[in-house]
């Protein structure tokens, strides 16, 4: 299928590695000019290395002046901007209950996986009502809808994600702004190994995607071929939320 998408621009936050990395390079692939921001600006050239002529901006999402000065750049170098997808987050504390989670990490998790996104799409959004078909991306996760024991930080915010890509498309009716969210289960990423060790990856219990398998969900969103898309999540986790738990 051709995605429609030679020929535009995109700008990806989180870019540095895992579904930010993947997304980023399957977009350059489809002919897309791409801006990567992330913090890390030694795996953010890794990234640039595998996406053609792109736009590098090392930035914290969480740092108001230094969102404002990325994109701003970032739109300007790209001559505009298309489509944007949301993948910087972190996992936080896990295997804490609440009453061990400190104001500050409880805040650090949102300052990134949901503050982090609106401070982006403020400051992106009239760029991409000047586009003539638009896309936002954001990168939730299963958990927003499921959740694990010691995850409530990182639930709780990617919860939050999807009801703010909900909400903005409701904002955003009748431009040409669509705003959805993918919510996978468990992705080999460094971040997951990081969480869950290296060794529940070994031989898995569980179904893991690559970030390519989701990276393949964005492009489908930010493509015009889902134009009709809109307010909606992908649920990609391998049907497990539809099973019932009755004992039959």
């Amino acid at each position: 299928m051709d995605l429609q998408l030679t020929g535009t621009t995109a700008l990806i936050t989180g870019a540095a590695s895992g579904i930010g990395r993947a997304t980023a390079r399957a977009l350059a692939a489809e002919g897309v000019r791409v801006a990567l921001l992330d913090r890390d600006a030694v795996a953010l050239a890794e990234t640039a290395r595998g996406c053609g002529d792109a736009v590098v901006r090392v930035v914290d999402v969480t740092d108001e002046t230094q969102v404002a000065l990325a994109v701003s750049t970032s739109v300007e170098e790209l001559g505009g901007v298309d489509a944007v997808v949301c993948c910087a987050g972190i996992s936080g504390p896990v295997g804490s209950t609440i009453e061990q989670i400190s104001l500050h990490d409880w805040n650090a998790v949102f300052a990134v996986n949901v503050t982090g996104a609106f401070l982006v799409l403020a400051q992106v959004l009239p760029a991409l009502r000047a586009s003539p078909s638009a896309s936002v991306v954001l990168l939730a996760s299963d958990s927003a809808f499921v959740s694990s024991p010691g995850m409530a930080p990182y639930c709780a915010s990617k919860a939050a994600l999807v009801q703010l890509g909900r909400s903005l498309s409701v904002d955003l009716a009748g431009t040409d702004v669509r705003v959805n969210t993918v919510a996978p289960s468990i992705v080999d990423t460094p971040m997951s190994r990081g969480d869950l060790g290296e060794h529940a990856f070994v031989s898995p219990a569980f179904e893991v995607q690559t970030p390519e398998d989701v990276a393949s969900h964005v492009l489908y969103l930010v493509s015009p071929r889902s134009r009709a898309i809109n307010g909606t999540t992908i649920l990609s986790d391998f049907g497990y939320s539809a099973r019932s738990g009755f004992p039959a």
